[in-house]
């Protein structure tokens, strides 16, 4: 599957910025990527590759910053602190700052850039992959609006806000309480420890413009149904006028499989006659054209893709629920997956690092990630779906406080074990968690979502749960990972360390799929390569990488015997280090791999046999 974006140009603005001095902020570990950094044009890749277009700007780079108390920032900064390197959090190295916002200072960010003559045919959108937390947005002094939400890209029409001539100026506000909100934020707090991590304050995805014409393709939901053998695509169009015909075709290889004709419709079905499934070992991907034709004429189209792939739930031949991939029981490994970056924080320094971790948890012999408490930028989840990874995607969790925390707890009686949250917390929740499904429903390699993660916020489980399933009815939900259980939804997830365990398939398995949400946690710090020199963190720690194995072998060769009894999925903590956490497979810096890839290839083998 192959795209061509065309970038319109450097912008003037970048190439100035480009001459400022800007250096990552020194003091910690850093990434072999770190250096390839260009501040002139940082992460230049397209960011949507769900939704392609041809016409668009890159706006990473070097922006001015100010942090401000929030009582007296009402009012654009009419001074700046210096330079701050855009997609990366404030709090970050490679932004070039390394300060620290909290809630009560606002961070303000500006840019004036060179828009092309061309971009004024038509409407331009900015976009922003995301921004943690709350954002207004202006454009030559005019709001053009404001967002909550940090894991969920967002768009505003500034055709309106645009002045004469080619400088045009954006400014950008930001509050972000971190842990004293009760906003998703995922493992950040104020005074990061043990599991908790530094903030992440302001922007950290690309911000990009794009020039579309008054009638235009604004997203699509993309459904993929193999019983039927169908896929379904619904349209939304802006502006769309009487008589314009949708037109949706499906590609294999550049050859026409199905199209339809929509004339009035916004929904279509195209027939994919003996379909390519999309599996962990062959993950064949379909193209996607859709365009907007008024008398005969295109007048926009966009490039998309999708894979013919079904997540569901059925039972065995001992009557055990088991996670079906394509109506098939494959059991799905992975490691718990946190996203952060020594250097970038939440914000991978270039695109190969963001590949690097999918490519080696592949190589390693995984066929899964658990996205642990965060979303990444749409481009993991296309890697993702191009190299045969499974995912779940949790909710980012927020407003954590005061709950109890019993696995039991949809057995006992006498205990209120869901959170009671304020309407405005719930209101945040349900409002970003919809926005993240929605940003991420078209992406084939997501096949479960988990809206809870232990007790942290846990609230309203069975209606979260069952509101969950309704928005997406395609994929499984799993009720809270090793949280308080409740009888609902497929799955039941325990969380156990360092050792595995599983649910009991005499209690649940005739009802629901058996899953190990976490376990291992076996740490190793590597010296020269930890975030902090001492009061490093495992659940268990070893002293070379044979003591590590050889427990990490003697786990996993007790999963087999488990999968026999019912056990569909499992979990291992985790990826990388994270801070001051030392359980990675690799450390932090990904600079080690603390099990040898052959080693760590001929004990998993077994779990797919």
């Amino acid at each position: 599957m192959k795209y061509t974006f065309l970038l319109i140009g450097l912008l003037s603005a970048a190439a100035s910025f480009g001459q400022t001095s800007w250096q990552p902020v020194s003091g910690k570990i850093m990434t072999e990527w770190a250096a390839q950094v260009d501040p002139a044009n940082p992460l230049p890749e397209y960011p949507r590759p769900q939704l392609t277009r041809k016409s668009w700007i890159n706006l990473n780079g070097l922006w001015q910053y100010s942090i401000l108390p929030k009582q007296s920032a009402d009012n654009q900064p009419t001074s700046f602190d210096g330079n701050i390197l855009v997609p990366f959090a404030v709090e970050s190295a490679l932004s070039g700052v390394g300060k620290t916002v909290g809630k009560d200072s606002v961070l303000w960010y500006k840019r004036t850039i060179e828009m092309p003559a061309a971009f004024r045919k038509g409407n331009v959108l900015l976009h922003f992959g995301a921004v943690d937390w709350d954002s207004e947005v202006y454009i030559n002094g005019t709001k053009v609006g404001s967002h909550q939400g940090g894991y969920d890209p967002f768009t505003f029409d500034i055709t309106g806000a645009l002045k004469k001539g080619t400088k045009q100026e954006i400014a950008v506000k930001v509050w972000d309480p971190s842990d004293d909100g009760p906003q998703p934020r995922g493992k950040q707090v104020k005074k990061p420890e043990g599991i908790w991590y530094t903030p992440v304050t302001g922007i950290w995805q690309t911000v990009w413009l794009e020039n579309v014409p008054k009638t235009f393709i604004a997203s699509t939901q993309q459904t993929p149904d193999i019983d039927n053998q169908t896929i379904t695509v619904e349209v939304k169009t802006e502006n769309l006028q009487p008589g314009d015909e949708i037109v949706v075709t499906a590609l294999d290889g550049g050859q026409q499989v199905a199209t339809q004709t929509l004339k009035g419709e916004s929904t279509a079905t195209l027939n994919i006659s003996n379909p390519k499934l999309w599996w962990p070992n062959d993950p064949f991907l379909y193209d996607l054209t859709i365009s907007v034709n008024r008398k005969g004429k295109s007048i926009d189209e966009v490039g998309s893709y999708f894979g013919m792939r079904k997540s569901s739930m059925a039972k065995d031949n001992n009557g055990i629920q088991r996670m079906m991939l394509n109506n098939r029981f494959v059991f799905q490994y992975g490691p718990l997956d946190q996203g952060w970056w020594p250097d970038g924080l939440y914000t991978a320094p270039t695109d190969e690092a963001l590949k690097f971790d999918i490519v080696k948890t592949k190589e390693l012999g995984f066929n899964m990630i658990r996205k642990h408490v965060k979303v990444e930028p749409a481009r993991w989840y296309y890697y993702c779906d191009k190299e045969g990874i499974l995912v779940w995607q949790d909710m980012p969790s927020g407003d954590m406080g005061g709950n109890a925390w019993d696995m039991r707890a949809g057995q006992i009686s006498g205990r209120k074990l869901d959170k009671d949250r304020t309407p405005e917390s719930e209101a945040i929740f349900r409002k970003e968690w919809k926005a993240i499904m929605d940003a991420c429903y078209n992406f084939p390699s997501i096949v479960s979502w988990v809206p809870f993660n232990e007790a942290w916020g846990q609230f309203k489980t069975k209606e979260i749960v069952e509101w969950t399933m309704q928005m997406d009815p395609t994929r499984l939900v799993n009720q809270s990972s090793g949280g308080n259980f409740f009888s609902v939804g497929p799955i039941i997830d325990i969380h156990h360390y360092p050792d595995p365990q599983m649910p009991s398939p005499e209690v649940f398995g005739d009802k629901q799929i058996l899953i190990l949400g976490e376990f291992g946690g076996l740490g190793l710090p590597v010296e020269g390569h930890t975030w902090q020199d001492t009061k490093n963190w495992g659940y268990q720690s070893f002293k070379n990488t044979d003591e590590l194995f050889n427990r990490y072998a003697e786990f996993i060769n007790r999963l087999p015997g488990m999968i026999k009894l019912g056990l569909s999925a499992a979990v291992y903590t985790q990826t990388t280090d994270v801070e001051i956490e030392t359980n990675g497979f690799f450390t932090y810096d990904r600079k080690v791999l603390k099990i040898p890839v052959e080693k760590a290839q001929q004990v998993h083998k077994q779990l797919y046999e």
